[in-house]
């Protein structure tokens, strides 16, 4: 009996002292716990103390050393540690992608130039001199039929001469008569000319060449019928220039001398911005108005969109075709054009929320306390908003200024080797 009383005396004993125990080690945490949090002088930051107190420097209250984490704010060592290229912490408003059907128009601008179906080279059909021009200027209006210049040519004074001696001498050799006028027309005697060279028996020493268009002349030697793309001084140069053609002068068989363009078709090139290109077809709406010509406007559509993309050129060009029969509309000037797209549907965003590297284009998606860097795909561009196409889901929150949180430099870099 004293035995077992002996035994519950040792048990009882070695509880009371396990509980003991367990109770300082659990102080002992607190206390560990509490001295995790740090206070500092705001003029001394070199003094540290695991308690709220006084400065021994200057007596300055004691307050929380800054930087320190707290319970539940979502931000760990990994988080602070991570890179400012992939990875920035802020406390920047958010948005989320807007799902919505957008009608979009795209605005830009151009140029009126020549249409080019139009232009019909004047070019000498045999080789001689001018003995008499008639066109005096650049951009002189003939017509159909008009002439423009008399030219000596031995070699057609020959051919002439061949005809008029097969008619007097060989009336019988009708085929060879026959293939001797179809000569003269082929070289550009008309048949008035012919008749009158078989009737009289003398042969034209001066041969007059008429016009076979309508429009105006253009000297090609100086303009080479140059693009309005070219700068207007050069065009300005070029139209101010006496002709290159002169009486006197010795042309060759082929030559182009004049250029006749139908001064009542037009074209309207529009550049095009190629975040835009998506939303372009043919026999889209067009409203043009012109700064020379206030309160103005012509429609038109879509007539021709370029399939290629010029070096150097952030743009593409679509063709608007014009009529100019009254003549307002002068070539060179510059055009304002609107053009009716259409609607859009998919993922809208604000255009601040995007970083533009070029090639590529980021976005910064909230994860946490943090924002991480995030590659999107984009379509058009309507006002100030862009149209998403990858890279993003109605459910996901993203900074409102993209370029607020870039370190420019070192982002574009680390960007550029991912």
């Amino acid at each position: 009996m004293k035995n077992i009383k002996i035994i519950m005396i040792s048990l009882l004993s070695g509880l009371l002292l396990f509980a003991s125990c367990s109770d300082q080690k659990q102080k002992a945490a607190k206390v560990q716990v509490k001295t995790n949090v740090k206070y500092t002088c705001p003029m001394h930051p070199q003094i540290l103390e695991d308690h709220p107190g006084s400065c021994p420097i200057c007596g300055m209250t004691l307050v929380k050393k800054s930087g320190q984490v707290s319970e539940g704010s979502g931000i760990n060592l990994n988080t602070v540690l991570q890179s400012v290229n992939s990875s920035v912490l802020s406390t920047i408003k958010t948005i989320v992608p807007k799902e919505k059907e957008v009608p979009t128009a795209v605005s830009a601008q151009g140029y009126l130039d020549f249409d080019t179906r139009t232009f019909n080279n004047i070019a000498s059909r045999f080789s001689g001199r001018i003995e008499k021009l008639y066109i005096k200027y650049t951009f002189q209006e003939i017509h159909r039929g008009q002439r423009i210049f008399d030219i000596y040519s031995p070699d057609m004074v020959t051919a002439q001469q061949d005809l008029i001696y097969l008619t007097k001498n060989s009336v019988q050799e009708v085929g060879l008569i026959n293939a001797a006028r179809q000569k003269l027309l082929l070289l550009g005697m008309t048949s008035e000319q012919v008749n009158q060279v078989v009737k009289t028996g003398r042969a034209f020493y001066r041969l007059s060449v008429y016009s076979a268009y309508d429009g105006h002349v253009h000297d090609m030697p100086h303009s080479q019928m140059a693009s309005a793309a070219q700068t207007s001084a050069q065009s300005d140069f070029a139209t101010n220039l006496p002709l290159s053609i002169k009486e006197g002068m010795y042309v060759e068989k082929g030559q182009n001398l004049f250029n006749v363009v139908d001064p009542h078709r037009l074209w309207a090139i529009i550049k095009i911005d190629r975040s835009a290109i998506f939303g372009l077809k043919l026999n889209q709406t067009v409203a043009i108005t012109l700064p020379d010509l206030p309160g103005k406007t012509i429609t038109g559509k879509v007539n021709f969109i370029e399939p290629t993309l010029q070096e150097g050129d952030k743009t593409t060009s679509i063709r608007v075709y014009i009529d100019n029969m009254n003549h307002e509309l002068k070539v060179n000037s510059i055009v304002k054009a609107t053009i009716q797209t259409g609607g859009a549907s998919g993922l809208w965003v604000p255009r601040s929320a995007l970083v533009d590297l070029g090639q590529t284009k980021i976005a910064w998606l909230k994860n946490g306390a943090s924002y991480e860097a995030h590659q999107v795909s984009t379509g058009i561009i309507y006002n100030n908003e862009i149209q998403i196409t990858k890279g993003l889901s109605v459910t996901d929150s993203l900074a409102s200024n993209a370029q607020y949180l870039t370190d420019s430099e070192s982002f574009i870099k680390t960007q550029g080797h991912d």
